[in-house]
């Protein structure tokens, strides 16, 4: 094993310790861990991604189930949207991508580079939310109560989000889940994982039809995530998340400009 690989399974590692720390965000170094230490085409590593994702929220799912923290009614009615949106935009929009958009001189602007720069906006934003870490809260005592529209709007943006980076979305889910539900911060956080994880493995099915999966890899890529969700929970009782949400948007920001600079010169 070469050593950009062994890197390659520390930055999996990394991707569950964060996960387990922090409650969200590590999802998001998935596709640059893939693309830049695998070499993995990126809608392969989106897909992957989202298997990855998927199957490491329910596993915190479950656990968050075990404590009667999800609410399911809420879950259901958020997820509907979303994992339409994801499944389409994974079985459909992105196959219909061309590979060439167009160019600029010399310069190529292809299918690859423009979900890597959709996939760095992504982590600029999500960087900001972690940076600025104000957490919305419901009215004291507020009953939930569901704005319909704007909750299908904001399923299918999510959705159509998910579906191109491969990332959960948690940064977009727990403040629409307080905001337009008016669920407790900690129950939002809770019902979360089980949204990611069904937007996640319902969009991942729409690649089954479009891409050859290397299930050995990613299936092992998987359970090292995993393992890090439990190493992550663990030294959670010793570190504070809220400050290290902090630093790692710090970092995702970082990553982001990188990924922009490094696709858009190369």
């Amino acid at each position: 094993m070469e050593f950009i690989e062994i890197l390659g399974y520390f930055g999996a590692l990394l991707v569950g310790v964060v996960l387990g720390l922090i409650g969200g965000g590590g999802s998001i170094l998935t596709v640059p861990v893939m693309v830049y230490l695998f070499a993995i085409n990126p809608v392969v590593a989106t897909g992957y991604s989202l298997f990855v994702v998927g199957t490491t929220a329910l596993f915190g799912a479950i656990r968050n189930m075990k404590k009667k923290m999800v609410d399911f009614k809420t879950a259901l009615v958020f997820a509907t949207p979303a994992f339409i949106a994801v499944f389409l935009t994974r079985r459909y929009l992105l196959p219909a991508i061309p590979e060439n958009l167009f160019s600029i001189g010399n310069f190529e602007f292809t299918k690859d580079i423009a979900i890597m720069i959709f996939f760095a906006i992504v982590m600029l934003v999500a960087s900001i939310t972690m940076i600025k870490n104000k957490r919305p809260e419901p009215e004291a005592g507020a009953q939930i109560e569901y704005n319909y529209p704007l909750i299908i709007v904001q399923g299918i943006f999510l959705g159509f989000v998910t579906g191109a980076v491969g990332a959960g979305g948690g940064f977009l889910i727990i403040p629409a889940l307080v905001l337009l539900a008016k669920l407790p911060m900690k129950k939002a956080v809770a019902t979360s994982l089980l949204i990611i994880a069904v937007n996640s493995l319902i969009g991942f099915t729409g690649d089954i039809f479009t891409l050859e999966i290397d299930w050995k890899f990613l299936l092992t890529f998987t359970a090292i995530s995993i393992l890090g969700i439990f190493i992550g929970i663990k030294l959670g009782t010793f570190i504070n998340g809220k400050k290290l949400k902090k630093g790692f948007g710090w970092f995702v920001l970082l990553m982001g400009i990188y990924i922009i600079y490094k696709e858009v010169s190369s």
